[in-house]
This record gives structure tokens, C-alpha cells and sequence, in this order.
């Protein structure tokens, strides 16, 4: 899990990329209502017509009154959701909460948020209303420190929501001003003698900032009079089809969607073609993607770079804010772009061959995860995450067979990358089908397992163990049985069952590591071996099963594994007295979690250092080291794992801190590691200063 701050405070709202111009009454509207000291109403939606700026307005207000919540400013963008329940997910994953729990998502929100004073800001509701609704009943009544702030096309329609209706901007002022700074990208330059035409383009485009932006970049192939003449005229016969379909809609609507089709028809017929087919990616895209989803039939893949460029220099393409290699379509330019794929009969052709896309990644990923290339892999599934989601409910939904498979790689990916819920929905979905024997199913058994694992859902664990060990042993493949061992063995040891573990895990064939998920699996076999036998107190045979992990994961060039190798060996070293190693290999497990961004073995990883921390004398730092720990626990719904063993331990290090410094101190010290957000508390843990 990475965290994200803006100026060291907690929070993600993203850099602003381009300049804002007016919406100076709005803004100090919302500075009023957003403000904890002065609004009294915490649900606060702006409304308006698509491409009238209302995230732009929703980004600049946040930013504004960023002080205000010193638990942070989170930007949750729904418009990548394509299917209904999964708001909540995207709030868990914008606060970064590594969530290990089964429970309703809202509690888990809750029981974090608790306590602190936060902002939300959901952009793009429209589609998915009744979740949003939902989900802010769920959260305004028990959370007095949180507001949030609704970017929509129509309100939600709660008690106490304030509402503010976003008119375009006032074309002699604000939307001049607009197309002025935009055109100047284009050499152009506002004067007295063009500033009459230029109103009269606004006018004609009733102030819409998108769709002034959209006609301001013409003029690097137009003149000012062609672009205001363009505009008189009346839409083209082959739009006539989609405005048909906003007729009924606002009128403004119907002016965004005439402005955009205007766009659509000064394109080349290649670059509407493959703006069409762009649609079908959820939150960004790159290059090499979009050539082996879009090409096709007139367009061949060797013309897509070209023509992308184009795209983006007409603004209809945006480049990511985070990412200058990654692109991506503003809600409104992909729907219009959607319209049209469904026009051309393509949609469901060009959505299997995104959903094929990412089912090849998903694969590859899985081939190469027990490599060096799994930090990256890793660093690939958090960029991709949306798009396999979409493609993972494609696949849910086509009789084909192929998202057993799927499932059983993009849930694995998932499950190592944090996204839990995602995994279990995935996974629970395509074998409620009761598929057939084979190597999918086989892995897809594994990865539902170890998710209940990492949920602490020991009950279902044990069941999906045994279906797991039976699926392997039919299939005959050793490396499975030994991968469903560590289901079996760890639920065992989690349940309190150390001997039986311990045989279970032990009785496994010492077979040649594979490079890919399973051969994954069977590191976490020998992992699952020693954390037990350091359970139960034995401390040199957790050594030395660690310490081969340990080698086995730097000839693989794996992380996963290996860091939580570390943190085992860690503990023995304090179990020999041997404070100084002790240090130096928790840290190395906390640098090792942190490149896979796991945050269940950064939190353990930060307990074990705190123990060595004392042990070396150093009480103040080892109680800010128990603090940044606690908030680390706080992420993952389940401080320890709920494990008697783990929170025992870790009482009896807070009680030894305590006694070296005074309950006084310790309260300080601990309160300031407690505060830390998450870079910064892993930076200190890991640097020592």
C-alpha cells in the first residue's frame, strides 16, 4: 500500500495540471460549507450537466480547506465503476485501507474513520446514485468528523445536503477568459478586435467550460471566424442519431453533446474510429495497450500512436495526471465515444478483445510472479486495477469459459496486491459455476483459500483447504499438493493448532521452485513453517526454515516471501540476544513489504522493530514505533490478525516501553508515531531519524 500526501498531509487530491479560471462566488460558497468551524450541514453535492466543470470546482474547493481535516482530503472517482456495489470498495481503496476483514465495507470506513475529521469527495455519482446514498447514511450518522462533498449530475436527495446547481460560465467574463487561456496554447491572442467573436463562440456553446476547451484547440487548424462559423452551423446528419437520444435531455446537454459531436466530425475518420474504440478502457490506458485493443479492420496498430497524439493535442485524450505515459477519456468525450462504438455494432468485439488484453496480462503476471519481475508486476496491478476489474465482469458475464481462468489469475494478483474483496468477489463468482476439474480450478481453489487466510475467515478457510487438497490430488500435480498444504497448515496454525501445522506443513516435498503463482505458493508453505514453529516458541528451527526462504527467495528474485522470511529471522535474533541483527533484519522486512506495498507485513514488520528498539535501550523511539504500528494495524481492519499470540506479544513490549519511560512519555511519544501518515511513519521506521 502506498500512501499519498499533498505538502505531507494526508490525503490523494492530485496535482493541478492546468490553470482555473473564475467560479470565484462557487468557490466561496464552498469554502463557507466545507469549512468544520463554519458549515453545519456534512453533505455538500455539487449538480450540473456534464462538462460544466464540477470536478475541476470539486478539486480546487478541496484543495482549499485541505487544513481543515488534518486526516485528509480523499478523492474517491467512481466513474471507472462499472457495475452497482462496488462504491464502498472504491472508498476503501482511496483511503488506502488494506482491508483484511469480511464485513460490510461501511464498518470497516467507519471503524477507521472514527475519531478523525476527513473529507470525502465522490466525483461522478451519477451512475451509480443508490450505492452513494447508501453509502453516506452509512457513514454521516456515526462519523461527526467527516464531510462529504458530491460531484453529480443530480443530487442524492438526502436530508440536509446542500446543493449547489453549476451554471456554465459567464461568457462575457469567465468563459472569454477560458477560451483566451486555452487558445493561447495555439498561439492565439485576445484583443479588442477579436473579443466580440470570441463571445459570440461561448454564447454559441452557452458558456460549457469542456466544450469551450474543445473549440479553443481548433484554432490551431482553424480561424477564429471558420471556428465561430463551424459552430453556426446546423449539427451533421450522421449525429443526428445521438442527439436524437439527449433530446429529451437539458438543453445544455444537448449543447455539450452537439459541441462534442463537432469535435467528433473534425476529426479524420481514423481518429473517430479509434476514439470510439478508447471507450471501452476504465481509468487510463497506455499506448501499448490501446494498440492491441483498438487495432482492427481499417486501423492498423502501426497508426494508433500517431493518431493518439492527435487526439490529445484536440484534447479529446488527456494525459494522466500521475502517469505522462498513460491517457485517459473525460467521462462525458467517452461516453459520446461509447454512443458511437454501440452505433458501429463494435462494443461487444471491442470489449472482448480489452477483456483478452488484460486476461493475457493477468496470466503473464501470475507466469512471472515468483521473480524479479514481481515488485513491478505488483506496481503493474495497482496501475491496471481498473481496467481488470472491467475486464474481470466482462469475462463474468460471457459463456465462453474463460473466467474461471481469469479469476484464478487476476484473484491471485489481487490477492497478493491487497485488493481482498475484489479477489473473494471474483473468485466466489466464477466457481459458484462448480466448474470442472483442471490446473484453473485448482488455482482458483488456492487463491480463495489463502484470501480467507488473510481475512482471518478461518471457518471458510478450512473448507476451501480441503476442496483445494482434494482438486490437486485429482489433478496430479505435485507442486499443487504443496501448495494446498499451506492452506491446510496455516489455517491449523492460526487456529491455535501448532502441532498439527507443523506436521502438516513439514510433510511437504522439497520440490524445484517454480517461477510462477504456485511456485509462490510454495515458499509461503516454508513461511507458514516457520512462523509456526516461532508460535510455539522455537525459535532456532524458525530460523533455520527462514533462513531458507530467505535464499530461496533471493535465487527466485521474489520479495513477498522472502520479507516476511526476514521479519521471522528478526524475531529469533531477539530471542539470541543478538539486538543489533535483530534491527537490521526488521528493517529489511519493512523495506521489503514496502516495495509490494503490503501492509499486513509492514505492520508486523514495524512491531517486530519496535521490540529491538527497546531491547536497545531506546524507549522513545520504540513507543513511536508502537504508534506508527497501531495505525498501520488500523488499515487492515485487524490489528495482529486477531491472533492471541501476536497481541499478547505486543502488549508485553507496550508494557516494557512504558516502564522504561513513564506512562507520560510513552503517551507522547506514542501519540506522535500514531499521527504519522504512512510514508512518513514507514520513512522514520525504516531510516532511523
Amino acid at each position: 500500500m502506498s500512501d499519498k500526501t499533498t505538502g505531507g498531509r494526508p490525503g490523494n487530491l492530485p496535482p493541478e495540471t492546468r490553470s482555473f479560471v473564475g467560479r470565484r462566488d462557487e468557490l466561496g460558497w464552498l469554502d463557507e460549507e466545507l469549512d468544520p468551524g463554519v458549515g453545519i450541514d456534512r453533505l455538500v453535492s455539487l449538480v450540473g450537466v456534464g462538462g460544466v466543470g464540477k470536478t475541476r470546482l470539486a478539486l480546487r474547493a478541496a484543495g482549499r480547506v485541505r487544513d481543515a481535516y488534518p486526516d485528509g482530503v480523499w478523492l474517491v472517482e467512481l466513474s471507472p465503476l462499472h457495475t452497482a456495489g462496488l462504491v464502498g470498495l472504491a472508498v476503501v481503496e482511496a483511503l488506502r485501507l488494506a482491508d483484511q476483514s469480511t464485513g460490510p465495507v461501511t464498518e470497516v470506513v467507519a471503524e477507521w474513520a472514527k475519531g478523525k475529521r476527513l473529507l470525502l469527495v465522490l466525483d461522478s455519482c451519477e451512475h451509480v446514485l443508490a450505492d452513494c446514498v447508501a453509502l453516506a447514511e452509512a457513514l454521516l450518522p456515526v462519523l461527526p468528523g467527516l464531510r462529504i462533498l458530491v460531484t453529480s449530475r443530480e443530487q442524492l436527495g438526502l436530508p440536509g445536503e446542500r446543493v449547489l446547481r453549476l451554471d456554465p460560465l459567464p461568457v462575457a467574463d469567465d468563459a472569454v477568459a477560458l477560451f483566451a487561456e486555452r487558445a493561447a496554447e495555439t498561439g492565439f491572442t485576445l484583443d479588442d478586435t477579436n473579443r466580440g467573436t470570441v463571445e459570440a463562440v461561448c454564447r454559441r456553446l452557452d458558456g460549457i467550460p469542456l466544450a469551450i476547451e474543445l473549440a479553443a484547440v481548433r484554432l490551431s487548424e482553424l480561424s477564429l471566424a471558420q471556428l465561430h462559423g463551424r459552430l453556426g452551423e446546423r449539427l451533421p446528419s450522421r449525429l443526428d442519431l445521438l442527439a436524437a437520444r439527449e433530446g429529451e435531455g437539458p438543453p445544455r446537454h444537448q449543447t455539450l453533446r452537439t459541441a462534442i459531436g463537432w469535435s467528433h466530425e473534425l476529426c479524420a475518420p481514423l481518429e473517430r474510429l479509434l476514439w470510439a474504440r478508447l471507450s471501452v478502457f476504465a481509468g487510463g490506458f497506455c499506448v501499448r495497450a490501446a494498440e492491441e485493443v483498438c487495432a482492427g479492420g481499417p486501423l492498423p496498430a502501426g497508426r494508433i500512436a500517431g493518431l493518439l497524439a492527435r487526439l490529445v493535442e484536440q484534447s479529446i485524450v488527456r494525459r494522466h495526471r500521475a502517469d505522462p505515459d498513460r491517457f485517459r477519456l473525460l467521462d462525458t468525450v467517452r461516453e459520446f465515444g461509447a454512443d458511437w462504438l454501440r452505433a458501429l455494432g463494435e462494443e461487444h468485439a471491442v470489449r472482448l478483445r480489452h477483456r483478452d488484453h488484460y486476461r493475457r496480462l493477468a496470466r503473464q503476471g501470475c507466469a512471472e510472479w515468483n521473480t524479479g519481475r514481481q515488485v513491478a508486476w505488483c506496481e503493474r496491478t495497482l496501475t491496471e486495477h481498473a481496467n481488470l476489474r472491467a475486464a474481470m465482469d466482462c469475462a463474468l458475464t460471457e459463456p465462453d469459459g474463460v473466467a474461471l481462468e481469469m479469476a484464478a489469475d487476476v484473484g491471485f494478483l489481487w490477492r497478493h496486491c491487497g485488493y481482498l474483496r475484489d479477489a473473494q468477489h471474483c473468485l466466489d463468482q466464477a466457481l459458484a459455476t462448480d466448474p470442472g476439474p483442471g490446473p484453473d480450478r485448482t488455482r482458483a481453489l488456492w487463491t480463495r483459500g489463502a484470501v480467507a487466510l488473510l481475512q482471518g475467515d478461518l471457518e471458510v478457510a478450512a473448507d476451501w483447504a480441503v476442496r483445494c487438497a482434494d482438486a490437486a490430488r485429482e489433478q496430479g500435480d505435485p507442486v499443487a499438493v504443496v501448495a494446498a498444504a499451506y492452506l491446510t497448515g496455516g489455517q491449523l496454525a492460526l487456529s491455535g493448532k501448532l502441532s498439527e501445522a507443523i506436521d502438516v506443513l513439514s510433510a511437504t516435498p522439497r520440490l524445484p521452485i517454480r517461477p510462477d503463482g504456485l511456485g509462490a505458493a510454495q515458499l509461503q508453505v516454508r513461511v507458514a513453517l516457520a512462523f509456526t514453529h516461532m508460535l510455539r516458541g522455537d525459535h532456532e528451527r524458525a530460523r533455520v526454515v527462514a533462513e531458507e526462504v530467505r535464499e530461496a527467495s533471493v535465487a527466485c528474485g521474489e520479495s513477498w516471501a522472502g520479507a516476511f522470511a526476514d521479519g521471522i529471522v528478526a524475531q529469533a535474533d531477539l530471542a539470541r540476544g543478538d539486538i543489533h541483527a535483530a534491527v537490521g533484519n526488521a528493517r529489511t522486512a519493512l523495506a521489503g513489504h514496502g516495495l509490494l506495498h503490503n501492509t499486513v507485513g509492514a505492520a508486523m514488520a514495524l512491531d517486530i522493530l519496535a521490540a529491538g528498539v527497546v531491547a536497545a535501550g531506546d524507549g522513545h523511539r520504540a513507543a513511536r514505533l508502537l504508534g506508527i504500528g497501531e495505525s498501520v494495524w488500523a488499515l487492515t481492519g485487524r490489528a495482529q490478525m486477531d491472533s492471541p499470540d501476536l497481541i499478547a506479544t505486543r502488549r508485553r513490549h507496550e508494557v516494557r516501553v512504558r516502564e522504561e519511560i513513564g506512562d507520560r512519555a510513552y503517551e507522547k511519544a506514542y501519540g506522535e508515531g500514531r499521527t504519522m501518515p504512512y510514508g512518513e511513519g514507514l520513512d522514520y521506521a525504516a531510516h532511523g531519524h
